[in-house]
Order: structure tokens, then sequence, then C-alpha cells
């Protein structure tokens, strides 16, 4: 049964992915980009795309932009992808870049969850694409202070919602997706979006309550908070 899905970041590496195979296998996709990519836009000629430009997660302009677009559209599964690292280190420590992580990649994935509730509905599923650097018990290296509090604060933001929408049967899944070939990471990883793409949406396919709240590598293993 076809879905309908919104991802945030959506016109490159796993957000792109993602949107890639949804749409090919017959869910209508609503993707949120602050700017299309000559890739997404391809793809909207086929498939059932709608692409939403002007959607920086990390402003109230952009959330809004997003509200109205999406007005009166019933969300199945809402996928906060959209997210920025920066690198530092205890010499080279840049307060800036830290609060801007935290404002892309904490914040704004709860602020957007919380400005498309409306749109959710009984059964509907919410995915946070985190990372195991956020992992306080898996930290061993030290190093990318921004990425990793940013990384934590947003786990922590997505147990609370996995509590606070069981009531209203709306599933929270917790997703690191592995070291991924993008350009986030100067494309060094060791698996290929597409990869991460499938493993994250097969675990989205089979998120329920009785896993909501848990946090978990895209090849199913579940993380140490």
């Amino acid at each position: 049964m076809s879905k309908t899905i919104v991802i945030t970041g959506a016109n490159r590496g796993i957000g792109y992915a993602m949107t890639k195979l949804c749409l090919a296998r017959g869910d209508t996709v609503y993707a949120l980009c602050r700017k299309s990519s000559a890739d997404l836009n391809q793809l909207q000629a086929t498939f059932k795309l709608t692409i939403i430009e002007n959607i920086d997660v990390s402003t109230e302009f952009g959330i809004n932009n997003a509200v109205v677009a999406l007005k009166g559209i019933t969300i199945d599964l809402l996928i906060n992808n959209a997210g920025i690292l920066r690198n530092e280190s205890l010499n080279d420590l840049n307060a800036e870049t830290i609060t801007e992580q935290f404002h892309v990649n904490a914040l704004a994935p709860l602020q957007v969850s919380h400005a498309l509730l409306p749109n959710l509905t009984n059964g509907s599923k919410i995915a946070l694409i985190t990372s195991r650097m956020g992992s306080i018990t898996d930290n061993t290296s030290g190093g990318r202070y921004g990425y990793r509090m940013s990384k934590a604060a947003l786990n922590i933001a997505a147990m609370s919602l996995a509590q606070d929408l069981k009531a209203d049967n709306i599933a929270v899944g917790i997703y690191h997706p592995g070291y991924v070939q993008t350009d986030m990471v100067n494309h060094s990883g060791d698996i290929s979006s597409d990869l991460a793409a499938e493993r994250l949406i097969g675990l989205m396919d089979n998120l329920s309550l009785v896993e909501t709240g848990v946090f978990k590598h895209s090849n199913g293993e579940t993380l140490p908070w």
C-alpha cells in the first residue's frame, strides 16, 4: 500500500536516496529542501514527487513554509533527515559552529515534528536520522564537539517524542544510517547512500509502538545511549 512521505534535506545524499527509493515503489513523496537539485528535478518528471523549496529547517520562516505547503496533507511518514557536520576539537573550539549544529541537528527536527503534528494521524510515524556519534557510551575517540552534542540532544528529544506520542499511536524511530558515502564526509564512508536508504526505509516500514524510541543502526543493531 502506497504511503505519503515527507523527507527533509531531500535534494542530496541519504535524503535523495530515500526519496528515489520511496518513489520507485509507488509512494507519494514531498521533498523538502533549501534548494532543489538536478537529480531531484529529474525524478519529478516521472514520479509522484512534490518538491518544496525554501525550507531551511533551522529558521521559523523555513518551517512555516513547510506548514503552508503541506496544509491538508495527511502524512504517513515524516523523515527528519536534514543535518550538518562541522569539525571542532579541544584545540580549535568554535562556539558558533557548535550552536549552528544544535539549531539544525537537534532543535530543527523537533520543531518540524511539532509544526507538522496536525498532519499526522493514528498510525503515522516519525523518523529521525541521527548518528551513533550522539552515543555517550560509544564515544571512545572524543572531538567533533558540536556534532556529538547536537546528535545526543536529538536522541533525547526523539525519546521524549516517542513517549509523548504513544497515546496517539504515532511511533518514533531513531536511526543511525551508518558511515555513508555522502558530501558530508567527502564520500569517504563505507556504504552507499542507496544501501543506507534501503536499510533505513526497511526499518521505518517495520516500525511500530513496540520499538518506538529505540536507537538503531540501519543494519538493525540496537545502539547504546
